[in-house]
């Protein structure tokens, strides 16, 4: 009996079957990536080109203003910027990693720490390249540059990423809803504390969902095509 030869991956099904994998999920993503992306390099070119010091001194009135009609927000935003810091980060990316691989979650748990290993890394050097030194204005010391909010991209990746996932799993929106707001607030959380810039906090917004939206079209793609080569 003559012997079956495997079929061969770099024919023209194959490339049907990966053109199958732009669905709207993905085209979406890649959409959100490019004004993600865009928003980043445009609040790099107001601060770093154009000097604009508008919207910072704008957003600090503002802050500045409830701190001093609201002075019990202080001790609130002590308390929520902590969820933003590495003390929080190290311990929660290894942890809730862990709990989803041992209840059977093994790919969630690869994307959480894909999402904060690499969130980490890119915050990292982007402040090395723009080298920002923090606002002299600080409330608090806190080492590091400014450019873009390390708690704001951090947040991001992490809080945006298990909100992903919750509507992956159970398609609770309002939770993931939560999540996202949840860091949004402590991206704020600097900017009330003037540790960073708001153009800092928004960079860091913009850049953490640039590289979530990356990262999870990327795994869509490689898991779906994954299954098309095992079939």
């Amino acid at each position: 009996m003559p012997e079956r030869t495997p079929p061969d991956q770099s024919s023209p099904s194959r490339l049907a079957s990966l053109t199958g994998l732009l669905t709207a999920e993905v085209i979406g993503g890649i959409l959100v990536f490019v004004l993600a992306f865009g928003g980043f390099f445009y609040l790099a070119r107001v601060v770093f080109q154009e000097h604009s010091e508008t919207l910072d001194n704008w957003a600090f009135g503002i802050v500045d203003h409830w701190r001093a009609t609201a002075p019990w927000l202080t001790w609130l935003v002590f308390r929520l910027t902590f969820f933003g810091s590495v003390m929080f980060f190290v311990p929660a990316s290894l942890l809730v990693p862990l709990v989803l691989h041992r209840k059977g979650f093994g790919r969630y748990a690869i994307e959480l720490l894909l999402s904060m290993g690499g969130g980490l890394a890119l915050n990292e050097l982007l402040k090395a390249f723009f080298h920002r030194p923090r606002p002299t204005t600080a409330l608090i010391y806190q080492y590091g540059l400014s450019f873009p909010s390390g708690h704001a991209m951090m947040s991001m990746a992490y809080y945006g990423c298990l909100a992903w996932l919750v509507v992956q799993h159970t398609g609770r929106w309002g939770i993931a809803t939560a999540l996202v707001a949840f860091a949004l607030l402590i991206g704020l959380t600097r900017v009330y504390l003037h540790v960073h810039y708001p153009t800092d906090v928004l960079a860091g917004f913009a850049g953490g969902a640039a590289w979530l939206v990356l990262l999870r079209t990327g795994l869509r793609v490689f898991w779906k095509e994954k299954r098309e080569i095992e079939k």
